[in-house]
């Protein structure tokens, strides 16, 4: 069956498809159905079957004699470590951790965060919550106090799990300061921390709230596999919103399992025994499903990597794992191979390592330049794969589906639909635009098994942000158009999130750091292009009235502030001062205007502009700060 035939039997029996679907899944107790429209709008899918996320990605292997296949190589070019683990050693360490976690009292239902860098306890400490039916959270180690202090409140931990440190090419980012000061902020205290002392820097111990990794796990009975409803949270994972508040992503159990065991081979095209890289970092979806619980589920081996394109210690690095590991299917970000590109534009590093192994290779996590593209498939001679989803789907919604068939490919399009998801362009009121206009990308519900069902205690949230605007549809938040083969062009977001590096970080959350400077009366934080990093934040700022400081202490400030509030992995390093900013007569401010005046894109001046002027002022606070390039 070709790419069409598996679409066309998915939109005619949506039903049977994912039932099929599921046969790959070990359950506990099957399910009677797939989908549960009784709340609808609110779908949920598999939740009269029994099924357990751990049991899927480590036992079952071992239990059908593949224990001593590799599931994880490590690969850690900052401390000089490589380490092979297998299902077999997976599963006596998460068995160990999640007892260990069962006899502190973590229960099913019970909130566990997780602060931790990329080393393999942190893939113990999400299977062994699944294992006992706890709900993790993954916190991305780069952010600042305050960002975790927000996610402990909504969340509300029962416990959490962190490293003393991670690290950076060069330097020792120590997490347990962080840590302390986040749980110091919130309102809601863990009951206990579990610290994972790395040898690069120790953490000291709260006397009664901290244990340490090692011996928080001595003398208690490893935990066997609990089951759960299909419906039950397997995670939470916030998203940066366009508020200072993240959104908690809910990702329900079952059709976790059969929708990312679906993709392994129909969209990313390994087999089980397959070695398959994500290069990304847990603290993303990309981390949750493509280098936990997808592979492990589908039985391949996963590459985690602490390190990064460049620097670790070259820009050879991505070629060394594949050749030495042995990569069938590898998946990274378009920046890290702007990187790559930018410390070796004519590929002489790809050259001294073989990549025979290596059949193709997957970019998303921000819109891939065709540049870049055109660059990595050149210079490899493989087929280089743009695909397109989102946190809240958990998995590729538009992509080449190369475990089906291969389809030809266009350069600046992540390709088809994938089954599960009927794509439509709309205008403001709903209607469906033409091939080849522009518009906001919605999809038909309901959506498939896997996605989002709601938001951790936010329905109201979750449907004035997807569901209300287009009603029985899921609003993407991207604005886009479909040509006249089905191939879907991402063109923009249509809110203020921007990518830094592969990161969604919302504008909106930094204009609320740099508001609240006593010096600072208004502001607007725009996302300009930046060849290595994708977008970066610049922040404009009008001053209250009679501030007469210099402006290069209050720039200085409120960068600062930005960094601390936000962490580093917003890289906002760049401010200007001016007298105003260009806004509509209601109000408005013409970020999208800014926007092209810093890429030294052409625009038409708005006609609800309430003075043009305002305009040429931008452009010279932007040479100010060398922009356009």
């Amino acid at each position: 069956m070709g790419y069409s035939d598996v679409y066309a039997a998915w939109k005619q029996d949506p039903e049977g498809f994912w039932m099929d679907a599921a046969e790959a899944i070990d359950w506990d107790r099957k399910p009677t159905r797939a989908l549960d429209d009784r709340n609808a709008p609110l779908y949920e899918w598999f939740t009269d079957g029994m099924v357990n996320t751990c049991w899927n990605a480590v036992d079952r292997h071992v239990e059908a004699g593949r224990g001593e296949q590799a599931a994880i190589i490590y690969d850690s070019p900052i401390t000089d470590t490589k380490a092979t683990i297998t299902y077999s050693q997976l599963k006596s360490r998460v068995a160990a951790l999640a007892g260990a976690l069962r006899a502190k009292g973590v229960e099913k239902g019970d909130r566990v965060i997780i602060y931790m860098p990329m080393v393999p306890e942190t893939l113990d400490a999400m299977l062994a919550c699944a294992r006992i039916g706890a709900v993790h959270s993954v916190v991305f180690g780069g952010f600042a106090a305050n960002e975790l202090a927000v996610r402990i409140d909504d969340a509300e931990p029962k416990a959490i799990i962190a490293a003393s440190c991670g690290l950076e090419p060069g330097r020792v980012v120590p997490y347990k300061p962080l840590l302390d000061g986040a749980i110091e902020q919130s309102t809601h205290k863990p009951e206990f921390c579990v610290i994972f002392q790395r040898e690069e820097l120790a953490a000291d111990l709260h006397p009664t709230r901290d244990v340490d990794f090692q011996e928080f796990q001595q003398g208690t009975e490893p935990a066997n596999c609990l089951p759960v409803e299909g419906n039950h949270p397997v995670y939470i994972l916030y998203t940066s919103g366009t508020t200072g508040q993240p959104k908690g992503v809910i990702r329900p159990t079952a059709g976790h399992l059969v929708a990312l065991n679906w993709t392994m081979k129909n969209v990313y095209n390994v087999d089980p025994g397959d070695v398959f890289w994500a290069a990304s970092d847990v603290g993303w979806v990309v981390g949750h499903s493509y280098i936990c619980y997808g592979p492990l589920v589908h039985g391949n081996t996963t590459v985690l990597f602490e390190g990064k394109p460049v620097g670790t210690p070259d820009a050879g690095t991505f070629w060394r794992v594949i050749s030495e590991h042995k990569v069938k299917s590898f998946f990274t970000a378009p920046t890290a191979f702007r990187a790559v590109k930018r410390e070796d534009p004519k590929g002489e590093y790809i050259k001294k390592y073989d990549l025979s192994c290596l059949e193709q290779i997957y970019l998303a996590g921000e819109r891939a330049d065709p540049d870049t593209i055109i660059w990595a498939r050149e210079k490899t001679g493989l087929p280089i794969i743009d695909h397109w989803w989102q946190t809240e789907s958990g998995y590729p919604m538009v992509a080449n589906p190369m475990g089906i068939e291969a389809l030809p490919i266009k350069v600046g399009s992540p390709s088809v639909a994938m089954p599960g998801y009927e794509i439509h362009v709309l205008d403001e009121t709903g209607r469906q635009m033409k091939t080849g206009e522009l518009g906001a990308i919605a999809i038909k519900l309901p959506l498939p098994p896997g996605t989002l069902p709601n938001l951790w205690n936010a329905e109201d949230r979750f449907r004035k942000s997807y569901l209300n605007t287009f009603p029985g549809y899921y609003e993407t938040g991207d604005a886009g158009m479909i040509d006249e083969d089905g191939y879907l062009y991402i063109m923009a977001r249509t809110d203020d999130v921007i990518n830094v590096a592969g990161h969604r970080l919302s504008t909106g959350g930094m204009e609320e750091v740099l508001a609240a400077h006593p010096d600072v009366a208004e502001c607007a934080v725009i996302g300009i292009a930046d060849e290595l990093k994708g977008q970066l934040p610049v922040g404009f700022v009008c001053l209250t009235n009679g501030v007469n400081r210099p402006h290069e202490e209050i720039v200085k400030e409120v960068i600062a502030s930005v960094r601390d509030r936000i962490g580093p992995v917003a890289a906002f390093k760049l401010a200007v001062v001016v007298d105003r900013l260009p806004k509509t007569r209601s109000g408005k401010i013409l970020r999208a205007t800014m926007v092209k005046i810093a890429n030294g894109e052409d625009f038409k001046v708005p006609a609800t502009i309430d003075d043009p002027a305002i305009l040429d002022e931008i452009r010279e606070a932007l040479r100010s700060l060398g922009y356009p390039k």
